[in-house]
């Protein structure tokens, strides 16, 4: 009849492909777009950082000081077994913990400070979305790896003195690095290679009896009496030659009672190898 309107034409399949197709890649494209976003606020991004120290501006996340005593030649084998144990602590010292060597010095309250850097990530931890793990680990190794080296060939150089201030370093370290706010709340440690006799004016180890009474009887004992807010404390005992023989077994409980004494946890000592 000529007054029936004409049919329309059913849509060319053709054509309905390409618009879903074009609809899902559409929808892909957004997903993707939401991943990332999401991916973006949600992964924790480095906090910044102290150009010198490379430690976070507000306090590294944890403490370890090393005090090294080269007060007398150090056994070449002990050297190697030094450099070998604080190498292996430096390279899987956690991100954002500072780690500090100081060199054991009778004209140097606290030491002689030689290496003071955080670990700033060497970048295998790190998001490609939010940083450049490949700019950090060249930062890792220029800023802090390589003067670590240069640090531990300064380190055992002698420093003789005409005493040997264990106690008083360890004091000064404690109220440095281990007091106040800004590391309160944060893990401590301290490792002490030393061969441990402590020699000053008030109390000398190189006399007289190992006991903890007498020490606790010296002058000294209020004089370096200290708090070292639970850090953790590890020694490696390196063994001397003396005039008067030293029993190592009552030299290092002496040393884990002077620990506890001022508020530090005694882990463990350790014999180096080698005799000086």
């Amino acid at each position: 009849m000529s007054g029936r309107a004409p049919r329309r034409r059913s849509r060319n399949p053709g054509d309905l492909r390409k618009h879903v197709l074009g609809g899902a890649l559409t929808v892909l494209a957004l997903s993707v777009l939401a991943a990332g976003a999401y991916v973006y606020a949600t992964v924790a991004r480095p906090p910044a950082l102290d150009r010198t120290s490379l430690c976070p501006v507000d306090g590294p996340h944890s403490v370890s000081v090393v005090l090294l005593d080269s007060t007398d030649e150090i056994p070449d084998i002990a050297k190697r077994e030094i450099r070998t144990m604080l190498v292996d602590k430096a390279e899987t010292l956690p991100t954002y913990e500072l780690l500090e060597i100081r060199l054991l010095d009778p004209k140097l309250a606290g030491g002689r400070l030689i290496f003071s850097k955080c670990n700033p990530g060497d970048g295998s931890d790190l998001s490609e979305y939010t940083s450049n793990p490949r700019l950090a680990k060249q930062r890792w190794m220029d800023a802090f790896r390589q003067p670590l080296d240069q640090a531990l060939d300064a380190g055992f150089n002698p420093a003789p003195g005409n005493t040997s201030p264990i106690m008083e370093t360890i004091q000064r370290i404690a109220v440095e690095r281990f007091t106040g706010r800004a590391v309160e709340d944060v893990p401590k440690s301290l490792v002490v290679i030393s061969d441990m006799l402590q020699y000053g004016p008030d109390y000398s180890q190189y006399t007289g009896d190992l006991s903890y009474d007498r020490f606790r009887a010296s002058s000294a004992y209020k004089k370096v009496q200290t708090d070292l807010h639970g850090a953790d404390v590890q020694i490696y005992y390196i063994q001397r030659l003396t005039g008067r023989p030293i029993n190592s077994v009552d030299h290092i409980r002496f040393w884990a009672e002077w620990i506890r004494d001022n508020n530090g946890r005694f882990k463990q000592a350790s014999k180096l190898q080698g005799v000086g």
